[in-house]
């Protein structure tokens, strides 16, 4: 679809251009009128991408503005051309006639795009119909982009609807990425990487949108008014944008709690078989990551650091930052006779394990826990 608009606009230019060099409306040189026809092929195009971006109620506004301006200056005018006073100059009517219709064809323009948000379409049937205020739009946030699991969750078809990446988010990616923190730049380059690998996906719909709030300085809140602008939900993975774009009204998708959602059941007596990572805070705890970045954390668990361990799942508990498993070694399990909690067949234990790799490389823990790498 891209190609043929590009090509479409392509042949309007040779077309005008063409007509410059051949009808010569600027006297001289050929190649004159032919840069005057491209010169006005450019602007043409320029007005068209702007209007592409406005809704079909602020189009018809402007256009029912516009007709009812040039139509009162219409009237004006003749009243104006009929006057047979000499005391003014046939020229100088002719220039009020011309600048009167400008005037009022202007005025009318600007306000029936202004308050063209006031129509009700649907009382003038379903060809009228506001289809983009209905579609599905999402602005991708700068925390959820260097994240990069939009790109794998779009890439699995579950994310619909156009996504829309502001220009303001792309300024302060680059901005990350040129950091002198050599952290940053590594999380700024990443989320780059993740913007191409999102365009590349031909599924999708990505817009990257011109929309700025200069009186507003914070990207955040930003964003927030330009979901309000667009209608559109703002997908993030930062807590308190979270709230704050709740409280304003704003809807918003957050990756952590679908990441969250998606986590396996895990109950109280439950087996399990976890690589002790590091040690715990409390006394001779240990700690352990499941695949999906879960933390476990395991008594007497410090003397194995290093080394896989079976488990006994005690509670789990549930965080706004995600979600906790507490346990205690097998033996001791069995030791203090916990062990009959969990299912037998022909008297040996049933258990579900759930295997950790045996040589973790970085994994991505919950939103209060660092990367942590061994």
């Amino acid at each position: 679809m891209h190609a043929d608009v590009v090509l479409i606009r392509l042949i309007f230019t040779g077309i005008l251009v063409a007509a410059g060099y051949i009808l010569r409306p600027v006297a001289g040189d050929s190649w004159i009128s032919a840069g005057v026809g491209a010169l006005v092929a450019i602007c043409i195009i320029l007005f068209e991408l702007r209007i592409r971006r406005a809704t079909l109620k602020t189009l018809i506004g402007a256009a029912v503005g516009s007709i009812l301006g040039i139509i009162g200056a219409y009237l004006i005018g003749s009243l104006i051309s009929r006057q047979e006073s000499m005391a003014v100059a046939p020229e100088v009517k002719t220039f009020l006639t011309l600048a009167l219709t400008f005037f009022m064809a202007y005025v009318g323009l600007m306000v029936g795009a202004a308050k063209g948000d006031y129509l009700e379409l649907s009382a003038l049937g379903g060809i009228f119909s506001d289809k983009i205020t209905r579609r599905d739009l999402k602005i991708l946030d700068t925390s959820v982009i260097i994240d990069g699991r939009i790109a794998d969750v779009a890439e699995t078809g579950f994310l619909t609807g156009s996504l829309i990446i502001p220009q303001f988010i792309l300024r302060e990616l680059q901005q990350v990425a040129d950091s002198p923190d050599s952290s940053k730049r590594q999380r700024g380059r990443r989320g780059l990487d993740m913007l191409n690998r999102l365009q590349n996906n031909s599924s999708l719909d990505i817009q990257i949108v011109e929309t700025d709030f200069p009186s507003v300085r914070e990207v955040d809140l930003k964003l927030i008014e330009l979901g309000k602008h667009l209608d559109a939900v703002i997908v993030t993975n930062d807590f308190n944008l979270n709230k704050v774009s709740q409280l304003r009204g704003v809807s918003v998708l957050n990756i952590n709690e679908l990441a969250n959602a998606l986590k396996p059941v895990v109950l109280p007596g439950e087996a399990m078989r976890v690589f002790i990572l590091k040690e715990g805070k409390e006394y001779n705890q240990g700690v352990a990551y499941l695949d999906d970045g879960t933390m476990v954390v395991v008594d007497n668990a410090r003397r194995l650091i290093g080394k896989n361990a079976d488990i006994a799942v005690t509670s789990v508990l549930q965080t706004t930052a995600g979600k906790m498993i507490f346990g205690r070694l097998w033996e001791e399990a069995e030791n203090s006779g916990s062990h009959n909690e969990i299912h037998r067949t022909n008297g040996t234990s049933r258990r579900q394990t759930r295997e950790m790799r045996s040589a973790p490389g970085p994994v991505r823990i919950t939103d209060s826990e660092p990367i942590t790498e061994t």
